[in-house]
């Protein structure tokens, strides 16, 4: 029978009466929309309900379905150990999508719990269910640091799964919106922080999940947003679906949005496959920037697609310009797919006999050996993008004022511990933030002695 409706939730505890004290009140459209959703749910009786929570277990690169029969929690964190909640498994589901999504390849299952108690973004929700219905089993799906399209297609395994059996399902995706709407919520305020919820808002009025899928990571970052894969996971569990949606209401009293949403199933819907659209939009955006590209960003593009296809590192082309065959410096290759940062790797100082060298060994490292991310793929290397930075001579720094994110890329030193971070990268707006995410890289500590050095790139893309 598949999935019959599904609900965008928030979880803020508060909103429970004996923790919000009064408080709940603030949200009371929030409230009512819940209970509006819990009676409905009632009418449907599913069999399985399906959560997506941001604050289960969380990997970098794996999206964790919590096993076992069981599972407890309570509100003992907020101070209410006395409220609880306990739910009952479905195991043979659990087995059935993690066996889907193995088959599809993307990294999810059981692996790796690290805390079988229920999380709030789970509780939440239940708390309101349970007051007018109880007669479910529950399937809780954590989100991971994949990419959004991994979560969308994960998404499609659930569906999937569930079109091939008799029960009915409810979906819902649990989170909260941006937690940096106002100056006096406990995160303060940050302009990406409404302009997030309103277009997410907006999208849950509409059902264009495709806006969800273009959404770029470090604006979502500097939005705080919470529940966004979380969305994107129920948006493909829905995929080729026509839906009835509706957002219900949306809050924001306390500085965090949340926003109440329904989408009930009405068929199939053949325009509806939107990581389909949206790789054949990719697609088409990288063939026009590719036809832009200078002989830097060609160069790198030619020399992953060679290796990953063939597994051959090409030779140095006769038509380069003298630019990158007698010039040497260091050169740092990056490389984005659907937007996200899909590999970084470079050289300080000069390691090769001319730029070009450079270009061609580092894009191939960039793809292959980042220790962040897995290996380039072929399917994945008509959605690349890339950029080649060729630094200048870097210069020691002997006061702050002398730095600026934006035109200068800065190298902190002590002894052979050295981090390099790159000018004019998104979210890095600030001296302090550059410095900091350098020494990181660098193992640096604050505490610790270190020298500073600028520099300029000449960035090609």
């Amino acid at each position: 029978m598949s999935i019959l409706a599904s609900y965008i939730l928030p979880h803020p505890p508060l909103i429970i009466p004996q923790i919000g004290k009064g408080e709940e009140r603030k949200i009371q459209k929030t409230i009512d929309s819940y209970e509006k959703i819990a009676k409905e749910i009632a009418e449907i009786k599913p069999d399985t309900i399906i959560i997506t929570t941001p604050h289960s277990v969380m990997y970098s690169d794996y999206i964790h379905i919590s096993p076992s029969k069981k599972a407890w929690g309570s509100f003992r964190d907020f101070g209410y150990g006395n409220i609880t909640i306990d739910v009952e498994y479905d195991e043979e589901l659990v087995r059935e999508i993690s066996e889907e999504a193995e088959r599809e390849g993307i990294p999810a299952g059981t692996l790796g719990e690290r805390d079988k108690n229920l999380d709030h973004g789970v509780m939440v929700p239940l708390f309101f269910v349970n007051k007018y219905y109880t007669d479910y089993k529950l399937v809780r799906i954590s989100i991971s640091g994949l990419s959004y399209l991994d979560h969308y297609k994960f998404g499609k395994c659930i569906g999937k799964v569930t079109n091939n059996k008799d029960n009915k399902v409810v979906f819902i995706g649990s989170g909260d919106l941006s937690h940096v709407l106002k100056a006096e919520g406990p995160y303060g305020f940050r302009k990406e922080g409404p302009i997030f919820d309103q277009e997410v808002t907006t999208i849950m009025k509409t059902g264009n999940f495709l806006e969800l899928l273009k959404f770029d990571e470090d604006f979502c970052e500097l939005a705080a947003e919470c529940g966004l894969r979380s969305f994107i996971i129920m948006a493909g569990a829905l995929d080729g679906k026509k839906v009835d949606s509706k957002l219900l209401s949306y809050e924001g009293p306390f500085g965090v949005g949340y926003a109440v949403a329904s989408f009930l199933v009405r068929g199939n819907d053949k325009n509806r496959h939107f990581d389909e659209i949206f790789i054949k939009e990719e697609m088409e955006r990288v063939e026009k920037l590719k036809k832009e590209e200078d002989e830097y960003v060609k160069l790198a593009r030619k020399s992953l697609e060679s290796y990953v296809m063939k597994g051959k590192i090409i030779t140095r082309p006769d038509n380069l310009s003298p630019q990158l065959t007698k010039n040497r410096a260091g050169v740092f290759v990056s490389l984005n797919l659907d937007g996200k940062l899909r590999g970084c790797i470079g050289t300080i100082s000069p390691a090769r006999d001319c730029i070009a060298d450079e270009i061609i060994y580092n894009a191939i490292s960039a793809g292959t050996q980042d220790p962040r991310f897995n290996p380039v793929i072929e399917e994945e290397l008509p959605r690349l993008t890339y950029s080649v930075d060729v630094l200048e001579e870097a210069e020691r720094v002997k006061s702050l004022d002398e730095l600026d994110p934006q035109e200068y890329g800065v190298i902190v030193s002590n002894g052979s511990r050295r981090g390099l971070l790159l000018p004019n990268l998104n979210g890095v707006d600030t001296v302090e933030k550059q410095l900091s995410i350098a020494l990181q890289k660098a193992g640096i500590s604050p505490k610790e002695n270190y020298t500073i050095e600028r520099f300029r790139v000449v960035r090609h893309k």
